[in-house]
C-alpha cells in the first residue's frame, strides 16, 4: 500500500531527530578525545537547536492510542492483502489411480518372466 504524504513527512521527521541525536553523541565523543589528546578540556561545539525546541532530544514514546491505531491499520492492510491473495481457489488434488486385478496380474506375470530369464542367464554364466 502506498504511503500518504503525511506518513512520509512523519517518518522523515523521526529520522531527522534520530540522526541529530546520533550527531550530538558523536560530537561529544570527539570533544572527549580532543581533551584527552590536548591534555585540557576543549570547548564542546554548540549543539544545533533541536527541531522541538528542547535542550536535548528526548526519547520518543508513543501513546497507547497511537500504537493501537498503527496495529489496527496494519491488520487492515494484511486483511486486504490476504483477501486479494485468497481469491485463487487451490487446485483439487488428482484422484489416486487404482489398478485393476487384471492389470496387476499382468504385471506379476511379466515380473516372474523377467526374473526367470535373469536366473536362467545367471545359471548359464556359472555353469
Amino acid at each position: 500500500m502506498p504511503r500518504t504524504p503525511k506518513q512520509d513527512t512523519e517518518l522523515l521527521e523521526a529520522a531527522l531527530i534520530g540522526f541529530q541525536h546520533k550527531r550530538d553523541q558523536v560530537e561529544q565523543k570527539i570533544a572527549e578525545l580532543r581533551s584527552q589528546i590536548g591534555g585540557h578540556p576543549a570547548a564542546a561545539p554548540a549543539p544545533a537547536a533541536p527541531a522541538t525546541g528542547a535542550s536535548a532530544p528526548k526519547k520518543r514514546t508513543m501513546s497507547a492510542a497511537a500504537r493501537r491505531r498503527i496495529a489496527l491499520a496494519q491488520k487492515k492492510r494484511w486483511a486486504a492483502f490476504k483477501a486479494g491473495q485468497g481469491a485463487k481457489a487451490p487446485a483439487p488434488k488428482p484422484k489416486k489411480r487404482v489398478i485393476s486385478a487384471a492389470g496387476r496380474a499382468r504385471i506379476v506375470a511379466a515380473t516372474k518372466k523377467r526374473w526367470a530369464a535373469y536366473r536362467k542367464a545367471q545359471e548359464a554364466k556359472a555353469g
